[in-house]
């Protein structure tokens, strides 16, 4: 096969797959049905179109519709031709026997795809939810994920510091989205934004200027963007960006399937003096985020502090979106998805453990005005948080 790409370490997917039949064990689960891309990619190093069975003990099998010839060449676990489905559970319990209690995702497998797997594949076992455990366990990156995540912040921040010369007065927003993923694109980004929400979905991120960037959206996050049409309602459109007035970049970089994501305000000559207040307070609160959130700390007080200190500075009703629109969270986790755990907000009182990513973007939106904001990406570490993007914070000045 011409032009080979890089493949995940053997070692690497071996000790996923590993940690997770541990999690298996504890559950008391005889194995895993998986079947999503992110997930089969996780534990297989291959995205090819299959179902992957992990057992409680011994190596998976990564039954392959197609391709089953690249499969071979990049999975780090063994693959068969899938064949016809009828013939799998025989094969299954050939291979692995009696599956008395299974998992699957059921989180992301449609209610009818799940039941048929379930009927079809292990009519007499028990059905266990396995989504939650598997993406905590994706939450904590390894070395090998970490030095994908920094090659796509290091191009981030050769973006950011190429703003002054893309930014133009009178350019179209999508004319700057348009540049950024070009220069972005030739780098090796994959330009698929990965998301498990149901019906969320992200082109590079939100570039929007001033109004534009405040409109709300149905997208889960404090910026919107008009879009380009009501067929996708969000990011950057056919505005033109005009002197003083914010200009929201927040993009992410896609390497080797690993999302970096990071937020930096730019404008054309010179902000309002009470929107420059606004864009010191998302540093302070980013800044108190880095130093409290070390392991042990629960993912919601570091959102319940952040909104503390927007209340402080009288920013409450602006915080991470405004009125009926205001987004609940303060961070999200990244890797192979945009929104992985853990997920700074309430009701979710679980721990951070190091080694853990998070993207932090505290964001002030003023309707009519525009969305002041930052957002970096960290490694939990044990002393707080370690920034993996390293773009300047600094507001982005081009001149008038």
């Amino acid at each position: 096969m011409d032009n080979q790409l890089p493949l995940v370490p053997v070692e690497e997917i071996e000790r996923r797959y590993r940690r997770f039949q541990q999690t298996l064990d504890r559950m008391e689960l005889d194995g895993a049905l998986i079947a999503q891309n992110i997930d089969l990619y996780y534990l297989t190093g291959t995205m090819q179109n299959g179902l992957l069975f992990v057992p409680r003990t011994g190596e998976p099998c990564l039954y392959v519709k197609k391709s089953v010839a690249r499969a071979k060449r990049e999975s780090s676990v063994p693959v068969e031709p899938m064949g016809r489905i009828r013939e799998l559970p025989q094969r299954i319990a050939e291979r692995f026997g009696s599956i008395r209690r299974v998992g699957m995702e059921l989180d992301v497998l449609p209610y009818a795809q799940a039941t048929f797997y379930a009927n079809k594949l292990f009519p007499k076992a028990e059905l266990t939810d396995i989504s939650f455990p598997l993406r905590l366990q994706r939450a904590v990156k390894s070395d090998y994920e970490l030095n994908q995540l920094k090659r796509a912040a290091a191009y981030v921040r050769e973006i950011v510091e190429a703003l002054p010369e893309m930014i133009k007065p009178g350019m179209r927003e999508v004319e700057l989205a348009a540049e950024i993923e070009r220069r972005l694109r030739l780098k090796g980004n994959i330009n698929l934004y990965r998301m498990r929400a149901f019906n969320q979905e992200l082109v590079l991120g939100m570039v929007a200027s001033g109004a534009a960037a405040a409109a709300p959206t149905y997208f889960d996050g404090p910026a919107g963007g008009m879009g380009l049409t009501v067929a996708s309602p969000q990011g950057a459109g056919w505005k033109e960006i005009r002197v003083g007035e914010p200009i929201l970049v927040d993009i992410s970089a896609v390497i080797e399937g690993y999302i970096i994501d990071q937020t930096r305000l730019a404008v054309i000559g010179e902000l309002d003096t009470d929107l420059e207040h606004a864009y010191g307070i998302t540093r302070r609160i980013l800044k108190a985020t880095e130093e409290k959130g070390k392991p042990g700390v629960s993912w919601e007080s570091l959102y319940v502090n952040a909104l503390k200190m927007a209340e402080e500075a009288g920013l409450a009703d602006h915080f991470m979106g405004y009125g009926e629109d205001q987004a609940k969270f303060l961070g999200h986790g990244v890797g192979l998805e945009l929104d992985e755990l853990p997920v700074l907000a309430r009701g979710f009182d679980q721990p951070l453990e190091e080694g853990m990513v998070i993207a932090v973007e505290p964001k002030f939106t003023f309707p009519g005005r525009g969305v002041i904001g930052i957002e970096n990406t960290y490694v939990v570490t044990a002393d707080g948080l370690q920034p993996l993007t390293t773009a300047s914070e600094e507001i982005v000045r081009v001149r008038a």
